[in-house]
């Protein structure tokens, strides 16, 4: 299946200094970007055409493709100054890069791009900034086998938050939120064409399509309580760093490795508004 990403929003929460230009899907974790790794996990699943929505930054996206470098995270031989690389991530993926504005709203990045996906059955969409380990085949197959229009991922909410019940000015009771049966959108979208229709011009894909989906009753929630972190502020993007550095890299389910890779700790789920 095709997977839309949104990656033209200005990410402001991400750019500490106001002169860094580098918009939030190229801000690197190990020696790739975000959107890197949001792909490749995507690839890993057998899913490897990709639209890119660009807005802010584009040039950064495109010109990082265009100069790909394989040898940054496969091994390689160097003969008489002739490389061959062991390995390659992108050599059959199919990148569409499509600028859909520079202050458009996610719904309307999704419009600017229905006519590369209109005779599909179903396609993927996600935000360029989060990763989970997430079993992606599971979702899909359990959404196919399903009368719903779409799917998104819920997950459950930030642990350093807590919950305050009331009675009038009086405290009843405070729990952290992961205790109750609370949940966030993570993003991971399932959908089917026709789901476009109920964005209006300048619309939100969750603030108009989804509730309008979840009135009739035909929008699937997919509770998954495993691994699952965004990067929308500069803290949370050195945690997903230092996690990698560490060799807890839970999202990348591509890697072979030798044993069990104990579960992250210390990385927390975050909602936020999802307009870039």
């Amino acid at each position: 299946m095709k997977v839309v990403l949104f990656c033209g929003g200005y990410g402001m929460r991400m750019r500490a200094n106001g002169d860094d230009d580098t918009p939030k899907p190229m801000q690197p974790v190990g020696p790739r970007p975000l959107i890197w790794h949001v792909m490749r996990y995507y690839a890993h699943f057998g899913h490897r055409e990709f639209i890119l929505c660009l807005g802010y930054g584009a040039h950064h996206l495109k010109q990082y493709f265009l100069d790909y470098r394989e040898t940054e995270s496969n091994d390689f031989v160097m003969r008489n100054r002739d490389i061959e690389v062991a390995s390659s991530d992108i050599a059959d993926w199919t990148i569409h890069f499509v600028h859909t504005g520079l202050d458009a709203s996610i719904g309307e990045r999704l419009r600017r791009v229905r006519h590369l996906v209109d005779d599909d059955e179903m396609f993927l969409a996600n935000y360029a900034d989060v990763l989970t380990d997430l079993p992606l085949d599971e979702m899909v197959a359990r959404f196919t086998a399903s009368d719903a229009r779409a799917a998104l991922l819920a997950v459950p909410p930030v642990a350093a938050f807590h919950v305050v019940e009331t009675d009038e000015d009086r405290v009843k009771a405070i729990r952290p939120a992961v205790d109750m049966d609370l949940f966030i959108n993570g993003g991971y979208f399932v959908l089917r064409p026709e789901v476009i229709d109920l964005i209006p011009p300048g619309g939100d894909l969750v603030a108009d399509a989804c509730q309008t989906l979840a009135a009739e009753g035909t929008l699937m929630a997919h509770r998954y309580h495993g691994f699952w972190q965004s990067a929308d502020t500069v803290k949370e993007r050195n945690e997903l760093e230092a996690a990698y550095q560490s060799g807890r890299r839970p999202w990348m389910l591509w890697e072979e490795r030798d044993g069990d890779v104990p579960p992250l700790q210390g990385l927390v789920n975050r909602d936020r508004e999802r307009r870039r």
